[in-house]
């Protein structure tokens, strides 16, 4: 995805818009998740929607139109979806599952069900990531954080409806923690040159993150 936004953002310099992408972060996505629960009230996976601002969005889809209809379809964006979660990969797609108390995320599978829907203002992308191995979270919980390592793209959780179960799970419950309001203050006071340096072995974006809890009482 950080190739995909790269090129958007490098259009967006050439034509014009350089003063709109100079302060960090570049890009903002809202997110909504899916908690995908299998049987015995496993977590198999995680759907999500991630909605990009007004300004990538307009940069992403320029020339996509191509029967030049003023709409874009599904199979038009199709390409843009494929290259965006091929580039997910070397960011851990931008997701980190973990079991409460444990220091290590748990591994995910590739993108599956990937597809791109334009609303002639925002750009969201869909996918789903499966767990490699079902996990139980029962009532130790499992965490469930959406953000990008060097900070570049700006997650948070939608307002409305942030995070959803998806699946048969009775007395499970999903909750949305809010990040510390101070580092992005303190963010603020650092430099380009500062963020340059920050690649995908980068933890500084977690500081940013809206944390989703996941417990299971009775389990």
């Amino acid at each position: 995805m950080r190739a995909a936004l790269c090129v958007a953002l490098l259009g967006a310099t050439v034509t014009g818009f350089a003063a709109s992408v100079e302060a960090h972060p570049h890009v903002w996505a809202t997110v909504r998740s899916e908690v995908v629960f299998g049987p015995d009230k496993e977590i198999t996976g995680v759907k999500q929607a991630w909605t990009f601002d007004e300004f990538y969005s307009a940069m992403a889809v320029q020339g996509l139109d191509t029967n030049g209809d003023g709409t874009y379809a599904r199979d038009e964006l199709e390409p843009l979806a494929k290259v965006n979660v091929e580039s997910l990969k070397d960011f851990d797609y931008f997701t980190f599952i973990r079991q409460e108390g444990e220091e290590q995320f748990l591994p995910l599978k590739g993108p599956q069900d990937y597809w791109v829907e334009y609303d002639g203002t925002a750009l969201t992308l869909h996918f789903t990531l499966p767990l490699e191995s079902p996990l139980a979270p029962g009532p130790k919980g499992v965490t469930l954080d959406v953000y990008d390592p060097s900070f570049f793209v700006a997650f948070g959780f939608a307002d409305k409806d942030p995070v959803k179960i998806d699946g048969s799970a009775p007395g499970c419950v999903v909750k949305v923690v809010a990040s510390d309001p101070e580092a992005a203050e303190d963010a603020k006071a650092l430099t380009e040159s500062f963020f340059s340096q920050l690649g995908p072995d980068s933890n500084y974006g977690s500081q940013f993150a809206q944390t989703v809890t996941v417990t299971c009482g009775g389990q």
